[in-house]
C-alpha cells in the first residue's frame, strides 16, 4: 500500500536567499541537531539547498520514488529512507535524467546510488552512504511520499530546509531556520574579518592580495 501525501513548501524564497551563502560547517558550531551523519557528497565541490520532499521505501522496493518525483517541484530536494537497507542502490542515472527535467536541487539518500560516473559528469547534488551495483525494483508494494522519515540519525519532516556543500548536509526545521540563519551569517561576517587577519581573501584559502 502507498500512502502519498501532498508536497509541503516549508520554505520561503527569503530563507532560501538567507542560507544562499551559509555552509553547513557554520551550522554545526550553533546545533548539534539535524547534521545527517554517515552520508556523503557523491562529488566535490558541491553545494545543495532547498525544500525537502521525503519518501520511505521498504527495502528493494523503490516505486515510490516514481511518485515523489510526480510531486516534486523546481528546487526540490529528495531525502530518500531506505529503511535500513546500506547495501542497494535506488537511484541512478535515469532518474537523475527524470530529477533534471524537474529541475529538482539534488537528492539524499539513506542507502547507495549507483552510475555515479553519469551523475558526477551531469553534475547533479546526490548525497548517500555509498555505492553499489546492486539495485532495488520497482515492484508496486509499499511507500510512502511526504510523511516524517529518519535519515542519517534525524528525524526529517516535509518542507524541512536542506543546506549542503563538500563538509555535508544539515536539515533545518523552517521554524528555526531564521535565527539559525542570522546566527550564522553573523559568524560568517566575523569569520571573515579574521580571514583578512590572516592574510587570506575568502574560504578557498586564496591570499589576499
Amino acid at each position: 500500500m502507498f500512502h502519498v501525501q501532498p508536497r509541503v513548501q516549508g520554505v520561503t524564497p527569503e530563507l532560501l536567499e538567507l542560507y544562499r551563502q551559509i555552509s553547513p560547517s557554520t551550522i554545526g558550531h550553533l546545533t548539534d541537531f539535524g547534521f545527517l551523519k554517515g552520508l556523503q557528497p557523491l562529488f566535490r565541490p558541491i553545494r545543495l539547498l532547498g525544500n525537502a520532499v521525503t519518501v520511505r521505501i521498504p527495502h528493494i522496493d523503490s516505486t515510490a520514488i516514481r511518485y515523489a518525483l510526480e510531486l516534486a517541484q523546481p528546487g526540490d530536494v529528495l531525502v530518500v529512507d531506505m529503511s535500513g537497507d546500506e547495501e542497494r542502490a535506488c537511484w541512478g542515472e535515469f532518474r537523475t535524467y527524470a530529477a533534471l527535467q524537474k529541475k529538482l536541487a539534488g537528492v539524499i539518500v539513506s542507502g547507495c546510488v549507483a552510475d555515479v560516473r553519469v551523475i558526477a559528469g551531469l553534475g547533479f547534488p546526490v548525497y548517500s552512504k555509498g555505492i553499489s551495483a546492486l539495485n532495488t525494483r520497482a515492484l508496486e508494494l509499499q511507500g510512502e511520499v511526504n510523511t516524517p522519515i529518519s535519515v542519517g540519525g534525524v528525524s526529517v519532516q516535509p518542507g524541512d530546509l536542506i543546506v549542503g556543500d563538500d563538509d555535508g548536509v544539515f536539515v533545518v526545521h523552517p521554524s528555526q531556520a531564521e535565527e539559525i540563519g542570522r546566527r550564522a551569517m553573523e559568524k560568517e561576517r566575523r569569520e571573515a574579518v579574521k580571514r583578512q587577519e590572516y592574510g587570506y581573501a575568502d574560504r578557498n584559502g586564496e591570499r589576499g592580495t
